[in-house]
């Protein structure tokens, strides 16, 4: 492999609207060499970090959560779509730029003081990560750290998640 991730990602310019640079996460995944990189470097994020859990945000989470939970030797845990679980669930709401979206997570998926990193595509307005924190520490998780594949800058979503330890792969300088 001697391209680096950032060369993986396709951009598709003014999608879904005028002004909008759309960054295809799909170009990276169905590309082995794509997929190896991002998943070593999420995994790499963590190499120092003492956690017990990965938590990955429906769907995207799940598809990079989960290889990085099998090479780092350690459980997943879903947070996914209201409704979507099985068993007993607390929820949480949060902003999007057309409403409101809500996500859920088994109650008994974390317990009390288990460390956890949360493992996603993308960090945009935070609204998605934040509302997976505080699921995870209603549970009484603590969140040690949150690694995305891609960060789009210009939406400040850090800002919304101040206080946590917070890294990208790729960080784009506009939304």
């Amino acid at each position: 492999m001697s391209k680096k991730l950032e060369e993986y990602v396709v951009t598709i310019p003014d999608f879904p609207e005028p002004g909008i640079m759309f960054r295809d996460i799909t170009s990276v995944i169905q590309d082995p060499d794509g997929l190896k990189l991002a998943i070593d470097g999420l995994a790499d994020l963590l190499k120092d970090v003492d956690f017990d859990l990965v938590v990955g945000p429906e769907s995207r989470g799940f598809i990079f959560g989960v290889p990085v939970a099998y090479l780092t030797g350690k459980g997943f845990i879903p947070v996914r779509k209201k409704g979507k679980l099985p068993r007993e669930t607390v929820s949480e709401k949060y902003d999007l730029e057309y409403g409101q979206a809500e996500i859920e997570i088994h109650k008994d998926a974390i317990q009390p003081g288990q460390k956890v990193v949360v493992v996603d595509d993308l960090i945009a307005t935070g609204g998605s990560a934040g509302a997976a924190v505080k699921l995870v520490e209603r549970l009484g998780g603590k969140v040690v750290k949150m690694v995305f594949v891609m960060e789009l800058a210009g939406l400040e979503g850090r800002k919304k998640l101040a206080g946590y330890d917070v890294e990208s792969l790729i960080v784009y300088p506009g939304k």
